[in-house]
């Protein structure tokens, strides 16, 4: 494990291109699997998609059933117990295509993420071979049921609680839980609740089990097609055997779930992103104003540049995320009973990859619905397009899975406290910083000098943040936001790089010429709101003569000589409207 870079490690030095996993690595076990889950998503759900927006009864079992005899629900469940057990970069591609689905997504996510990982990381051998192999058949249907009414963000908060019957052979669970995908056809719920109103634990309640009921499907503004309504329980018996992992330890499964529920959030991101730029495409190409293709007009071609760089940015950070994440889990003894949960706190060393990852592809996919709409002009504000209803369903995207600005409080808190406590070595960088200023920079010459100028401002001002309140900077909502846009950002642009370097190693700089120009593009055109950030945080952390001194050496960390992204773009845009859809 010594041996892989910790997790937050990316902005204390450089990385190696020849270290990260990218789409172009895909072995052909990989491409299978992709060609499998595009091919059922294509055939399956996009034609049926009317029909599961209405709520056709049993519609959605029946597609889960389908997927489970694909093997498209046992990815991430080990052999002995239904599963497949293969590697990150196979969840990541089936995650990508699911994100093709609208929302179904959510109905496979929950299925094979959140609703089962659970028991695949703390539960008990009897557990595992009892209700793994329905779940990954598609024949038992699981649900996450966290969220409370008045607890969302703040999940220990919950006041769902369960006491211990008089034969001690059951627990007793009231309460309610709000906004719970799948749970109207759920045969299984992963239930947290504080016993005797202390102890925030995790149940497995089935379906059948008295007293449970759930209520009326909730009315969405997006993923119609998922199912989502609160669960109830009033004075459900569960047995004790099904209390999973440690009486009051549910904390501990609940936060470890969410990091894969992030990232796998940001893989299916990049999958509907791809879809809606492919129908963007073809309606620029197809759609004529002044007698020509809107495609050919320069304000649409930056919309469809912009939108395949950012898509690019996305499935770098992503596929650069899934390497390391399986990377950590086959350097980890997984046997023995307790191997699950070394895999999840393997898993939590990327924690804030995992937050970067699904807050930055997130706010990047609101961007490309959008634009996409935008495109569309008045015929996207229609139903009678498919970009209307991606732009609808994409909104949830930013609040489920911990909010944005929750995922944006992991990261920076991630990176200080570890800084802090010594596990990375942040301290040495920011004084290595510090000592360059003094020095004096010179102009920032290439995109590497670019990115590690991005890493240099984010040492700079979390230095002087932390100069000035310790690990009291973490209670400043307001500057670990901008800080954390800083890094999540920064490890955007390296991603991007990184992988353009490596398919130049590759391919040569004719054959990865897309690659580079979109790094290229996305780099120089962020680097300013970075010094914004950097400025907006200096000017609340000093004031008079000192604030203007730490202005002068931020100055100093950004110089350099801009490019022609403008004529980037075009070359960029001309080949996505050739290809009609995304492109590297």
């Amino acid at each position: 494990m010594s041996e892989l870079p910790k997790g937050g490690s990316y902005l204390l030095g450089p990385t190696d291109p020849n270290n990260i996993f990218t789409p172009e690595d895909f072995a052909e076990e990989h491409k299978m699997i992709f060609r499998t889950a595009l091919g059922f998503v294509k055939d399956r759900i996009l034609t049926t998609i009317e029909d599961m927006e209405a709520k056709k009864e049993g519609l959605n079992k029946q597609l889960l059933l389908e997927a489970g005899e694909l093997g498209l629900l046992g990815i991430d469940i080990p052999e002995e117990y239904g599963g497949f057990e293969m590697d990150k970069i196979s969840t990541s591609v089936v995650a990508e295509c699911m994100g093709w689905s609208g929302g179904f997504a959510m109905t496979h996510g929950a299925q094979t993420g959140i609703g089962s990982l659970p028991i695949v990381f703390f539960g008990t051998q009897e557990q595992k071979m009892k209700y793994l192999p329905g779940i990954a058949a598609g024949e038992t249907v699981s649900a996450y049921a966290l969220t409370e009414p008045g607890a969302g963000s703040d999940a220990l908060a919950a006041k769902t609680w369960a006491v211990l019957s008089p034969d001690g052979k059951h627990y007793i669970l009231n309460g309610t839980k709000q906004f719970i995908t799948n749970a109207p056809i759920a045969d299984l719920f992963m239930v947290f609740a504080k016993i005797d109103r202390e102890k925030f634990t995790c149940f497995i309640v089935e379906r059948d089990s008295e007293g449970l009921s759930t209520g009326p499907e909730e009315h969405k503004m997006g993923i119609k097609s998922s199912n989502t309504s609160s669960l109830i329980l009033e004075d459900v018996k569960v047995p004790v055997e099904n209390v999973l992992y440690e009486i009051g330890k549910g904390h501990v499964i609940a936060f470890n779930i969410l990091n894969m529920g992030r990232y796998k959030t940001a893989a299916n991101v990049v999958g509907n992103n791809k879809y809606a730029l492919e129908l963007s495409a073809t309606y620029a190409n197809d759609r004529r104003q002044f007698n020509k293709p809107i495609a050919e007009m320069g304000m649409i071609k930056e919309k469809l540049a912009e939108m395949n760089i950012r898509t690019y940015v996305v499935e770098s950070m992503v596929y650069r995320t899934g390497g390391l994440l399986s990377n950590i889990l086959h350097s980890l003894d997984l046997s023995g009973p307790n191997g699950g949960q070394v895999a999840a706190k393997g898993i939590e060393e990327y924690a804030m990859e995992c937050s970067i990852n699904k807050v930055l592809a997130t706010e990047i996919q609101g961007f490309v619905m959008d634009e996409g709409v935008q495109i569309h002009g008045g015929y996207g504000f229609t139903s009678e397009y498919p970009i209307e209803r991606l732009y609808r369903d994409c909104r949830i995207y930013r609040i489920f899975e911990g909010t944005n600005e929750v995922n944006r409080t992991v990261t920076l808190n991630t990176l200080v406290r570890r800084g802090l406590k010594g596990d990375i070595l942040l301290q040495p960088a920011i004084e290595k910083v510090k000592a360059l200023v003094a020095n004096g920079v010179l102009i920032r010459k290439d995109e590497e000098q670019m990115i590690q100028a991005a890493k240099d401002i984010l040492l700079f001002t979390l230095g002087v943040g932390i100069e000035k309140y310790e690990a009291g900077i973490l209670k400043h909502q307001e500057i670990i936001g901008r800080l954390a846009d800083i890094a999540m950002y920064t490890f955007a642009m390296e991603s991007a790089w990184l992988r353009a370097q490596k398919a130049i190693a590759a391919d040569g700089e004719a054959g990865a010429r897309l690659k580079r120009i979109m790094a290229t593009v996305y780099i120089y055109s962020n680097i300013e709101m970075l010094v914004k950030s950097a400025k907006e945080v200096l000017s609340t952390l000093t004031d008079g003569q000192e604030l203007a001194n730490d202005l002068d050496n931020l100055s100093k960390l950004h110089r350099y000589i801009p490019r022609n992204i403008i004529a980037l773009r075009q070359e960029i845009a001309s080949a996505v409207s050739e290809a009609g859809k995304y492109v590297v």
